[in-house]
């Protein structure tokens, strides 16, 4: 065995003895925990009181439970409704995979190696500034993407988003958020062109099929959680009627519910995979550092050609639903917007019987929630999905923590300065696709960063999460990616190396 390769495999072996050792970075919450017990964290789906407060003694086997990691105390945990522990229905959702986070792999960073920052606490200006937000995404799910530079709840929404909040962290021209701005990632290629990457519009060639990215579609308009009664059942974590689908009008992606719709029910990896076979059937050359890059009697399949990507940017998908797990349920518990939403409303709500003096006052005098009661009625966040959130803690994110992974794979296998020539937009209906008119340049690596912000940020316009879940969590993802790429690097027979910019704007050879 040649040299390289025995040393590589002896440093896999002793990283994955260290993590067997529990040799770990820090992870801290950010003490919601402690300062405000069962009221700022996660507990959907375990009983839940008539304010929508969860029952103390269900969150402590929960903790329990994630403390010791047996399997038994996990299964002591009691879920929500009206039915005793032992006899939960199908009507009952169960939470969703608590002990994912407590996971080994022999590839790549284990789960527990790789820390995020602690989420905003209710309390501060910074998670006010992302509910307000995530209120004016509600406000605006049926504007079309396309006209976000002149529609009135748009510019509303930007004004606001500047003049309300003082800690507001999204992407802003001199200090301001514009429509322009509006909802958008915080990468450079997020801000050039229409407000959809190129990857989530153009058709996929998948061997002998070329599939059209139509997509069925939901009511507009149609809003769900939007009374208390319903919320309360929500966070008990009572199965909800499923939405329906109008699988005859089908339509391109053309504003936040259409976007919000297709990351309810995709395949984690599926747009990734979607671009991977995009700029492999565009033939767009691949990085720098493939060493067959440079070979005249050679080429990659099975090592650094389109077998061995294919494999990665759809395996990479679990190594981060491990890590972002145990951040979510080991870590941070961060209670979902639906839930904050709530306790917004049973604050103002004089038929509720509780008072949160916690929860900062910006987000209590802002334009957003104001509007959202003039729309609603209610204090609540109208969420898009029948059910709310999905029964797992809010932070990270999974769809943003496999994004971050995925792209990051992508990035690293092709030429992100190559431009996407013929870029197109879907027109005012999703009919059909048109040529962009614009003069922005768009090119592999901006289009990639773009979708990863789509995808991420879909879930925020559906209410299921804070903009900061994204944030925080695409960055987790490229850090299980780099980790992964690095150890490929190393055990192959070939020398090479990946160049590629980190989703801060930095540049990092692998």
């Amino acid at each position: 065995m040649p040299q390289r390769r025995a040393e590589a495999i002896e440093n896999r072996i002793e990283t994955a003895e260290q993590s067997l050792a529990g040799i770990a970075p820090t992870h801290g919450g950010n003490g919601e925990e402690a300062d405000y017990p069962y009221i700022a964290n996660y507990a959907k789906g375990l009983p839940h009181d008539d304010a929508g407060e969860v029952d103390r003694d269900a969150y402590r086997l929960m903790v329990r439970a994630l403390q010791s990691g047996e399997w038994d105390d996990f299964e002591r945990i009691p879920l929500g409704g009206d039915k005793p522990l032992g006899t939960n229905g199908p009507e009952q959702r169960a939470l969703v995979n608590p002990q994912a986070g407590l996971a080994f792999d022999t590839q790549g960073p284990d789960a527990q190696q790789i820390a995020i920052p602690p989420a905003p606490r209710i309390d501060s200006p910074q998670n006010s500034a992302e509910m307000g937000e995530l209120y004016w995404m509600a406000l605006c799910r049926d504007v079309p993407f396309s006209e976000f530079g002149t529609h009135p709840l748009a510019e509303a929404a930007a004004t606001d988003l500047t003049e309300s909040f003082s800690d507001f962290r999204g992407p802003k021209e001199d200090g301001r958020v514009t429509p322009a701005t509006l909802f958008r990632g915080d990468t450079s290629g997020d801000a050039a062109g229409p407000y959809l990457s190129q990857f989530m519009l153009l058709d996929v060639p998948l061997g002998t099929l070329l599939i059209d990215q139509r997509h069925d579609t939901v009511e507009e308009g149609l809003d769900h959680v939007l009374d208390f009664p319903a919320w309360l059942e929500v966070q008990r974590g009572r199965s909800q009627p499923r939405e329906e689908r109008d699988t005859k009008d089908r339509r391109y992606i053309r504003n936040p519910r259409d976007l919000a719709h297709y990351v309810h029910h995709d395949a984690l990896y599926q747009a990734y995979l979607n671009a991977a076979l995009i700029l492999l059937g565009r033939r767009t050359p691949f990085d720098g550092g493939n060493p067959y890059h440079h070979s005249d009697n050679q080429q990659g399949f099975g090592t650094y050609g389109g077998p061995h990507l294919l494999t990665l940017v759809t395996e990479i998908a679990t190594r981060a639903l491990k890590a972002v797990w145990y951040q979510k349920w080991n870590v941070h518990r961060r209670l979902r917007p639906e839930t904050f939403g709530g306790r917004i409303h049973a604050h103002l709500d004089d038929s509720v019987p509780v008072e949160y003096a916690m929860i900062d006052e910006e987000i209590l005098e802002s334009g957003a929630l104001a509007k959202a009661q003039h729309r609603w009625g209610v204090s609540l966040l109208p969420q898009a999905f029948p059910e709310g959130s999905p029964v797992h803690p809010s932070y990270g994110a999974g769809h943003a923590t496999v994004a971050g992974a995925c792209v990051t794979v992508l990035k690293a296998w092709f030429d992100t300065s190559s431009v996407l020539e013929d870029p197109v937009v879907p027109d005012a209906r999703g009919r059909r696709l048109v040529p962009y008119s614009g003069d922005a340049v768009l090119t592999v690596g901006g289009e990639l960063d773009k979708l990863a912000a789509n995808i991420s940020i879909g879930r925020n316009m559906a209410g299921v999460h804070w903009r900061t879940d994204y944030t925080a969590s695409v960055r987790l993802g490229e850090e299980i990616a780099i980790g992964l790429l690095r150890e490929q690097t190393r055990l192959g027979n070939e020398s090479a190396h990946f160049t590629l910019r980190r989703f801060d704007g930095t540049s990092v050879t692998i």
